[in-house]
């Protein structure tokens, strides 16, 4: 388990938070709320690849530094509890990178693995559509043999980042449906956003912030080179993908910042036992889900099937999150005080508020991942 006492872990642990101290105060980034989403900067993700706490678990040969799933977890905890402005490298590094190194060739391995580790190439994942969110196994962008590749046709939705990336994997059909085994006959591809065919327009939120994109492709043409993994084993691969999607610690921490700030406000008051109690049960929750996460990283580090419990640990974890904004909201009704750290707090639970109704949707709703949980135990 992610032990304190784990002298290598908390050394890694320390070198995280002496890094993200001296970078904010150089160069002046606050923390944000739900910033693996929402707080793109590139020359920060460079940074962090720079000074060697990006692509941990990529091999040594890859640009790497060749540890452990439980070295990268610690290292992005720290960077969820500061909210610091991870989205550039979070999709590359958190599944794209584990795919590649799972399933991809030689060539494609040493061409972006090390751009990965670097913090220098940014990816975005095409798997959701109208009509196929949750439900990936409705999706019907297609993708035709032709001559020395591949023709790809479809629209994906809520694509995040993509109007940044450098490389969209998408998830596509390369035969026909079946709908006795629906899950079969997909496949993936790395593909350019300028690629000729692609377009890509923006989905902006009524807070005029703009991570989402819709992307659709027209006659796209993808080599063979391009291919991620097999021709059909698409279902299998982004089964292991969506694993490491759903368990990390952002589905826990997106308001790590916001939790963390009310409870400095709130110790600088004389607190009663019952907003104590409510304090104790919040940090519990947290605490409690925390370690599911990290059993779940111990799975995948084994390489054993985490697929239901990845799956509990998103249902959970973004339902946490949820109830976190408003447990904040009224805990911070009991600090007294005023000045810059208060007005900061006030501004992360107003952006909590607004981003709280994505927590439960992104990488799969909750009644979806309910029914993974279900089979995997046997009752549907």
């Amino acid at each position: 388990m992610l032990c304190a006492g784990n002298p290598e872990l908390a050394e890694l642990r320390g070198c995280a938070r002496d890094f993200l101290s001296r970078d904010s105060a150089e160069y002046g980034w606050v923390p944000a709320v739900d910033g693996w989403l929402a707080s793109w900067d590139e020359a920060f993700s460079a940074r962090l690849g720079d000074a060697g706490l990006l692509g941990l678990t990529i091999p040594s040969q890859y640009g790497g530094r060749g540890l452990g799933h439980l070295h990268r977890y610690v290292v992005n905890e720290e960077l969820l509890l500061h909210g610091a402005p991870v989205a550039a490298h979070w999709f590359a590094d958190r599944q794209v990178a584990p795919a590649l190194m799972a399933y991809g060739s030689e060539e494609q391995r040493r061409s972006l693995l090390p751009q990965m580790a670097a913090g220098r190439l940014y990816c975005a994942i095409g798997m959701s559509e109208d009509g196929a969110g949750s439900d990936l196994a409705a999706a019907a962008s297609r993708a035709t043999r032709t001559d020395g590749g591949w023709l790809l046709n479809g629209r994906k939705l809520w694509t995040s980042g993509a109007h940044r990336a450098h490389l969209i994997v998408v998830l596509a059909r390369t035969s026909p449906r079946d709908p006795a085994r629906r899950h079969t006959g997909f496949s993936q591809f790395l593909v350019a956003p300028d690629a000729p065919g692609v377009t890509v327009s923006p989905i902006t939120q009524m807070s005029g912030e703009h991570h989402f994109n819709e992307v659709v492709f027209a006659d796209v043409f993808v080599a063979d080179a391009d291919v991620l993994g097999e021709i059909g084993n698409g279902w299998q691969q982004i089964t292991t993908e969506l694993s490491f999607e759903r368990s990390g610690p952002e589905r826990i921490l997106s308001t790590a910042p916001l939790i963390t700030g009310v409870l400095q406000e709130l110790s600088d008051n004389d607190v009663g036992a019952p907003l104590a109690a409510a304090v104790g049960n919040l940090v519990a929750q947290m605490a409690s889900l925390r370690q599911l996460s990290v059993s779940v990283a111990n799975a995948l580090a084994d390489g054993r099937d985490a697929t239901s419990r990845a799956a509990l640990v998103k249902d959970l974890g973004t339902k946490f999150e949820q109830q976190s904004v408003e447990t904040s909201a009224d805990l911070l009704e009991f600090a007294e005080g005023a000045g810059a750290h208060r007005t900061a707090v006030v501004g992360l639970l107003a952006a909590a508020r607004l981003h709280a109704p994505m927590f439960t949707l992104r990488g799969g709703t909750n009644e979806v991942l309910r029914g993974i949980v279900a089979r995997g135990m046997g009752l549907r």
